[in-house]
């Protein structure tokens, strides 16, 4: 009886820990100012595009457009190598142990494929500002178009393989794996002209990354994204494989899943659609 007492409390522990965690990946433009005022050594990315970085940004803001991180070749959305992804970062004064707080041009998409890329990496204390410019504001959060000028850092990565899938794993993916297509439903059934579609991997459910924001692109809050993930049978005991044309709107879900909901075992298929294209993998419609 003893035991199970103490097994009942250690799991209560562990769920308090874990929401603990997690309700600290997002962070308020007024708790950011607060933070910002206090330790000078947070470094801040933008994950923007050059051009939107160019017209506006954070005062001390790095950019880090997402698809800076990617390979050059013919499947478009890999990521390069851990060792040249440590030495970009390294370049742009971010190290593995940095303070960092990623944001975008408001969508998310970019900051939360970034997050999930310096995760990969092994970054130790990454978060993610949401851009509201209504909130920025009253914040008094300096903004200028001036380019950040930074001292190159060392990254020493630990790749966490725990969050990325390859091929082999989607193609075993059944019983209590679950794989999602996060894509449109056109691009899912095969009917999306732009981009073109020749439908989805086997066995895939879809459930569109929109649906785990609101349309500020705000990331929902954790009852309304329990509920909705647990609709579509999503749960907290399975493993779930996200995907979709390059692993860029995953990023979305990954951070709904896995830091918000805290689900333990939560993976991007980095080569996502295509790559599995490529490969000469069938698709079904």
């Amino acid at each position: 009886m003893k035991k199970i007492k103490v097994s009942m409390i250690l799991a209560v522990m562990f769920l308090f820990i874990t929401q603990l965690l997690t309700a600290q990946v997002l962070i308020s433009a007024k708790e950011f100012t607060a933070e910002k005022k206090k330790d000078k050594t947070m470094v801040v990315i933008d994950a923007s595009a050059a051009d939107d970085y160019a017209k506006s940004h954070v005062m001390g803001a790095v950019n880090v457009p997402h698809k800076a991180l990617h390979q050059e070749g013919d499947v478009e959305g890999l990521i390069l190598s851990p060792e040249n992804l440590a030495a970009y970062f390294g370049g742009k004064g971010v190290s593995n142990t940095s303070k960092i707080v990623i944001y975008d041009n408001g969508t998310n998409k970019a900051a939360s494929r970034v997050y999930w890329i310096l995760d990969y990496l092994g970054a130790e204390n990454i978060r993610i500002l949401h851009k509201d410019m209504a909130q920025w504001k009253a914040a008094r959060l300096p903004l200028t178009r001036n380019k950040t000028t930074v001292k190159a850092s060392t990254f020493t990565p630990n790749v966490n393989s725990s969050i990325i899938a390859q091929a082999s794993d989607v193609k075993a993916c059944s019983g209590s794996c679950i794989l999602v297509d996060v894509r449109h439903i056109s691009e899912f059934d095969g009917t999306s002209e732009k981009p073109v579609s020749d439908g989805h991997i086997k066995g895939a459910i879809n459930v569109e990354y929109k649906e785990f924001v609101n349309d500020k692109g705000a990331f929902k809050s954790k009852d309304q994204l329990t509920a909705l993930a647990e609709k579509h049978g999503i749960t907290a005991d399975k493993t779930i494989i996200l995907y979709c044309a390059t692993s860029v709107r995953s990023g979305i879900v990954f951070v709904a899943l896995k830091e918000i909901l805290g689900y333990p075992n939560v993976k991007v298929y980095d080569g996502a659609y295509n790559e599995w294209k490529a490969a000469g993998n069938s698709l079904v419609k």
